[in-house]
């Protein structure tokens, strides 16, 4: 009878080393995973300032562009809010926490931890000619709870 002295199957050394690895790999993916986990949260921060943005935008640009005759004239603060008539009532109006357009006193739930800025500036409209204070930019700034500004912007013509 003829014995093969060839090795087969793999040896306790050679099995420890590969389990050794494979628990590294697998600890090092577990990390990666567990810092994209934590940081998970901020693209819906930012999605919701972009829709606050976004709305507040919209909200401003649907108003009349010039302050019509006995029209609202009062302080740019949220108790107000539903009486803006104008475009230019927005100029300056800001909030700590996102609140309903109608002038509501209580902030939307979930929403507490924004802050909303609207900015209302005439604009030259560059080659096309028009009269002075016929045309405004529109910025809208909303800072989320972790402190970073969005920014969306618009501009309005008096046509």
């Amino acid at each position: 009878m003829y014995l093969n002295n060839s090795q087969r199957g793999v040896s306790l050394i050679e099995l420890v080393l590969f389990i050794v690895i494979i628990g590294i790999a697998l600890i090092s993916l577990l990390l990666v995973m567990n810092v994209n986990t934590k940081s998970s949260a901020d693209p819906m921060l930012n999605k919701q300032a972009l829709a606050v943005a976004e709305s507040m935008l919209e909200e401003v640009e649907h108003k009349a562009f010039a302050n019509p005759v006995g029209g609202f004239g009062g302080a740019t603060i949220q108790s107000n809010r539903g009486s803006f008539d104008s475009i230019d009532d927005y100029d300056g109006f800001a909030t700590t926490g996102i609140y309903p357009a109608d002038g509501s006193a209580t902030a939307i739930n979930g929403l507490t931890g924004y802050n909303v800025s609207v900015a209302v500036v005439a604009i030259a409209w560059g080659t096309i000619t028009l009269a002075s204070g016929n045309a405004v930019q529109i910025t809208v700034t909303v800072t989320n709870p972790q402190g970073i500004a969005l920014q969306a912007i618009g501009y309005r013509v008096n046509y």
